[in-house]
């Protein structure tokens, strides 16, 4: 606590130098630097940062683009390490990790690249673990129950209704589920 603050003192400014204020340079630097300490941000979430603390537009680009020539700011390898942790630690799909990387303001080639690290089969997978994992706790319900849940969590974190589907007609089948009949819209065996 200062000493204004505890009420002794002299005004808390006893053997203090005041310092000079900071260009908006050297404010822009510092709000960067805070910021990607804690984790990496892409370009525009720092930007965005910067014109919420009232940088000037030339000033954050001036500033954005140094750290990026140092590598301090780099979209692609964000966009990839947000791809293989999302997909791994919440099993997302392409489709939401495009959404969520667009969002951040990651440009839509190297969302593209980085989503280029999953491929059909990987993504599958992740898909049966998660449905394996579901399929537990709707043991019990009436099959078509079931078959929402379960294709409903799938779709929620972005998988493809036709690879949802087969995935959850799959899991079924192992448990012992007739699903000849499912007859749910749009859905083909296969």
């Amino acid at each position: 606590m200062r000493e204004q603050e505890r009420g002794g003192g002299n005004g808390g400014r006893e053997g203090r130098q005041e310092l000079p204020p900071q260009s908006p340079e050297e404010q822009a630097r510092a709000i960067c630097l805070r910021l990607l300490t804690g984790m990496p941000r892409t370009r525009r979430q720092l930007a965005d940062a910067l014109a919420k603390r009232g940088i000037p537009e030339e000033v954050a680009q001036e500033v954005l683009s140094r750290y990026e020539e140092v590598g301090l700011i780099d979209d692609a390898a964000f966009a990839g390490a947000w791809v293989e942790s999302r997909h791994r630690g919440r099993g997302l799909a392409r489709r939401a990790l495009a959404q969520e990387l667009r969002t951040k303001g990651v440009h839509t080639t190297l969302v593209q690249e980085a989503l280029e690290q999953l491929d059909s089969e990987q993504e599958e997978e992740t898909a049966r673990e998660l449905v394996d994992r579901k399929l537990r706790s709707t043991r019990g319900l009436e099959r078509e129950k079931r078959i929402r849940r379960l294709a409903g969590m799938l779709a929620r974190k972005g998988y493809p209704e036709g690879m949802a589907l087969r995935v959850v007609r799959r899991a079924l089948e192992a448990e012992g589920e007739d699903t000849d009949d499912l007859g749910y819209p749009g859905y083909s065996a296969g």
